[in-house]
């Protein structure tokens, strides 16, 4: 979940093809593993645990199948010619014209007792990138949740898993992908994981994963949701032309939980002012909530300062940043005193940034005075000072990763009966992470999602934000979705939606209540009934 924003992080192998794989098998009812016979398909090729469970979602029953295991990436081989020019396959190679190149571990969902072709399924990732799906499985979509302590206390071990009543699966089949090197997936013994640590490599991927999921489950007639927490996000909004263009797979909806869709709107970069325009509401949030305020800001409700920073931010501020080192002094002090009384931190420290403090500043500076520091994922969080030369870790990320690590482990021995003595990553390093598509400038993956709006004038777009992010500010993806060129006749098919949380939504449990809720809605207008 650490969010790699720097650009120098930003995202390539032919589209591969999968091997073929076991049919999923049926499992007695004790919820004991059973794998799937073998069929004919390369020996290498891993077995699935399938188990059967029941889970209450708003309070009735549901029974479900749950299937934990890999998918075999492969690319196909080409003949090599010989001496006279005659392509003729290598000795070895004559069996099998496919070569591994990695597993993809996944874990889906299916209810049982419904007509599949007509049932949707959702493929859910998270970002990162190196992120795995354990943060939107087991923090709010799947079947079972982590049990998290009320924000914004850190929860303590021992951890716990508990039935989630806000669970997505009464309404669709769920499949959590974890891209090359999260979770188990890995290169197979003697290929790279480069090739899929890059924007493109990693889009083809995922896609070539879902294509033959939708494959070998006979779900090419269901309605398919894609859905991507922050760098997820970036990959929904790419996947969302990728799996149009390339495999002609369209998608009902596109779900992007706090995702970021333009690079340049987090880039607190020379000569880019946007960064600091789109985080001051969230900074002037934060400072209410940490009651940071006058009391006459303080007074009133997060709404209106919100309201009032992003006017400021879109007007005076906007055009005072513009004016750069030729905005006059008096000027200079009356604009830096207004952000002070917005955001809480003193005038000298907005002048020695000449107007311009990256959100990670403002993150160590608001509490300073009491040896604190804010979350970045989510500010509502606080840590305690260790050294004021290194403030550099996020108390809203390390408040819960124990307890996502520690049950996803648990997990999938004990409940999914899957077994492997692999480290499973949560958070991967994939550095670094190929950009080389967008050298020399901003990933902008908005333009993406406006024309797959345009091809598939049916797709339905939830983008959700949390007010108390700094990761990816809630105002800067508004902007995003307001600069994208779409007929004015696609705007209805954006629905955006505020939580009074940070980046990870699900982390507040009212607001995990109100996910629920707001994507039985998105997904009755998605779907043609």
């Amino acid at each position: 979940m650490k969010l790699l924003l720097a650009l120098s992080f930003l995202l390539v192998c032919a589209a591969p093809s999968f091997a073929k794989d076991e049919p999923e098998a049926k499992t007695p009812p004790d919820a004991k593993a059973e794998t799937a016979k073998p069929a004919d398909h390369p020996p290498e090729e891993p077995k699935l645990s399938v188990t059967e469970h029941s889970v209450m979602i708003g309070g009735k029953p549901v029974k479900y199948k749950a299937v934990a295991g890999y998918l075999v990436l492969k690319d196909e081989i080409e003949d090599q010619p010989d001496k006279e020019g005659k392509k003729e396959a290598a000795p070895d190679e004559q069996k099998d014209p496919v070569k591994a190149k990695a597993k993809i571990f996944f874990i889906a969902y299916t209810r049982e007792g419904v007509d599949v072709p007509g049932r949707p399924v959702t493929f859910a990732f998270n970002g990162g990138p190196g992120a795995a799906s354990v943060w939107l499985h087991l923090g709010a979509l799947g079947p079972r949740r982590v049990k998290l302590a009320p924000v914004p206390e850190q929860t303590s071990p021992p951890y716990q898993l508990v039935d989630n009543d806000s669970s997505w699966l009464d309404d669709t089949d769920l499949v959590f992908i974890d891209p090359v090197s999260t979770g188990y997936s890995r290169a197979v013994p003697g290929e790279s994981a480069k090739p899929f640590h890059g924007y493109q490599g990693d889009i083809e991927s995922v896609a070539s994963f879902i294509r033959l999921y939708t494959t070998r489950n006979n779900r090419w007639l269901s309605p398919k949701f894609v859905v991507g927490e922050s760098y997820g996000g970036t990959r929904a909004a790419a996947l969302s032309t990728f799996l149009q263009d390339r495999y002609d797979i369209t998608l009902n909806g596109i779900v992007i939980v706090s995702g970021l869709l333009n690079w340049q709107t987090v880039s607190f970069s020379s000569g880019n002012n946007l960064p600091y325009i789109l985080a001051l509401p969230t900074e002037a949030a934060t400072a209410w909530y940490h009651k940071k305020l006058s009391p006459s800001l303080q007074a009133k409700t997060v709404d209106e300062v919100r309201s009032e920073a992003e006017s400021f931010a879109s007007g005076d501020y906007l055009h005072a940043l513009e004016q750069g080192s030729a905005l006059p002094d008096d000027a200079r002090k009356q604009i830096a005193g207004r952000i002070s009384e917005l955001t809480g931190v003193p005038v000298e420290f907005i002048l020695r940034f000449h107007l311009r403090f990256p959100s990670q500043e403002f993150e160590h500076e608001l509490l300073k005075s009491e040896n604190r520091t804010v979350g970045r994922f989510d500010t509502c969080f606080t840590g305690i000072g260790y050294d004021p030369k290194n403030m550099g870790f996020d108390p809203s990320f390390e408040a819960v990763k124990g307890a996502f690590t520690a049950t996803i482990n648990d997990y999938l021995r004990t409940d999914l009966k899957f077994e492997s003595d692999l480290p499973y990553e949560t958070l991967a390093n994939v550095e670094p992470w190929d950009f080389s598509n967008v050298e020399n400038q901003f990933l902008d993956v908005s333009d993406n999602l406006g024309e797959a709006m345009s091809e598939n004038p049916h797709l339905k777009v939830w983008v959700t934000l949390g007010c108390y992010d700094l990761a990816v500010p809630y105002y800067g993806t508004d902007y995003t979705l307001r600069q994208m060129p779409i007929d004015p006749v696609l705007r209805p098919n954006i629905r955006i939606t505020r939580y009074e949380t940070g980046h990870m939504i699900y982390t507040h449990e009212d607001a995990l209540v109100k996910l629920k809720a707001d994507f039985d809605a998105f997904l009755h207008d998605a779907v043609p009934h």
